[in-house]
């Protein structure tokens, strides 16, 4: 099992910037991605980045550019830089960690953080 903890959010004007931190905890030797999603309120959550165990990371269109996803293995943390906010930002964003155990044959599993509000003002 993986646990996720997220911290960072906050409110901020538009243009400015905030740093999401989510510490892993438990079996993190099986994690193989880890990422970010957002969900706004009446709208499903969607993916904003993530990143494998090789450094590859995907981004959504909407933050290309403006958002950074960046992961420390030794202290079982990623981050989201998020620069150049705008309001279509504002939303609930959650810590994703898809994570392999052996049972037999492996298996995949995704663990949750419970998420953390980012709104941004005009």
């Amino acid at each position: 099992q993986v646990q996720l903890v997220e911290s960072g959010g906050g409110l901020v004007q538009a243009g400015g910037s905030l740093r999401l931190s989510c510490v892993a905890s438990g079996s993190t030797s099986g994690i193989v991605a880890m990422g970010w999603y957002r969900q706004a309120p009446g709208k499903q959550r969607e993916l904003v980045a993530k990143t494998n165990n090789g450094g590859f990371t995907n981004y959504a269109d909407s933050v290309k550019g403006r958002f950074t996803c960046s992961r420390d293995n030794v202290k079982n943390t990623v981050y989201l830089q998020m620069n150049s906010l705008k309001p279509e930002d504002t939303a609930v964003y959650y810590c994703n960690a898809r994570w392999r155990y052996f049972s037999g044959r492996y298996y995949e599993n995704d663990s949750w953080g419970e998420g953390t509000q980012v709104t941004v003002s005009s």
